[in-house]
């Protein structure tokens, strides 16, 4: 006589900590960036209802009439023409600033050099970037060299105050311990100093490049014969609003790009070791 089984009714396997910690995480970004979304379609959505019935359209060209000037301008090669000088300036000025900002910085540590850069440091944070802009402008008209000494100027003081504290902040032990196990300078830079001043370097990186970035635009507006803000100004010289605010928006998407893509991606990959380390 053969005996039937029921089938076994076992607990469906328990999702691990992990998955669970995972869904977390997704819904909370997906939570995230909708209302990020949404705050971008509420101001647009506004700034369009307003355009021809709070304001008049002439004075305040609406969302779609400025998206259809950046298509135009675009298409002519004007748009990529000018990011491309733009960016070519930041770029050249801020390594500049960088490299000036951390040779400061390492040299302040010495307190006779400490009190030989220190004013100057303060100026350097404390002075207005329109204020470096304009003398440039003034001292160099429309020569390259303006631009690019104005975000040195501007940004350097930055870097140097991070590069400075990161280096009070560095364990002397440590140090002390590598140098009794017989370890090389090198080696020490390379192993303890560099890795310990990582976040002092991408903060004063970050908050650098967005000095540099206006700073940049700046100088063009004054005194310049290309890039974003040369096409500003000669937009608001022919009166030319749909192409003004064209180019204001282009640069708040570039800046946001390098900002929030370009520069967290690379936070993001050289500290991803923190994440691997808390899971």
């Amino acid at each position: 006589m053969s005996t039937v089984t029921a089938p076994s009714t076992s607990p469906p396997r328990r999702a691990s900590a992990e998955d669970l910690a995972r869904k977390i995480e997704r819904a909370d970004r997906l939570r995230t960036w909708g209302w990020r979304l949404a705050g971008y379609l509420f101001f647009l959505g506004l700034w369009e209802f307003s355009s021809g019935r709070l304001m008049d359209e002439n004075l305040l060209p609406g969302p779609s009439a400025v998206f259809a000037t950046f298509a135009d301008l675009w298409a002519t090669g004007e748009v990529p023409s000018a990011f491309a000088t733009t960016l070519t300036r930041i770029g050249i000025g801020f390594f500049l600033a960088f490299v000036v900002g951390v040779l400061v910085g390492m040299l302040m540590q010495n307190r006779w050099l400490n009190g030989f850069f220190r004013d100057a440091v303060t100026i350097g944070i404390t002075t207005p970037g329109l204020i470096w802009a304009l003398i440039t402008a003034i001292i160099f008209g429309n020569r390259e060299a303006g631009p690019l000494l104005a975000i040195v100027l501007t940004t350097f003081a930055v870097i140097t105050v991070n590069v400075s504290e990161g280096i009070k902040s560095l364990p002397k032990d440590l140090i002390d311990m590598a140098k009794s196990f017989g370890v090389g300078v090198l080696k020490r830079n390379r192993h303890i100093v560099l890795p310990h001043l990582a976040p002092f370097l991408f903060t004063g990186v970050r908050f650098g490049f967005s000095i540099a970035w206006k700073v940049t635009v700046l100088t063009e507006v004054f005194s310049s014969s290309s890039g974003i803000g040369f096409e500003m100004r000669t937009a608001t010289q022919l009166f030319r609003l749909p192409e003004f605010l064209t180019w204001i928006l282009a640069f708040y998407i570039l800046a946001l790009f390098l900002e929030k893509v370009v520069l967290e991606v690379i936070e993001r990959r050289f500290f991803g070791w923190r994440t691997s380390l808390k899971a």
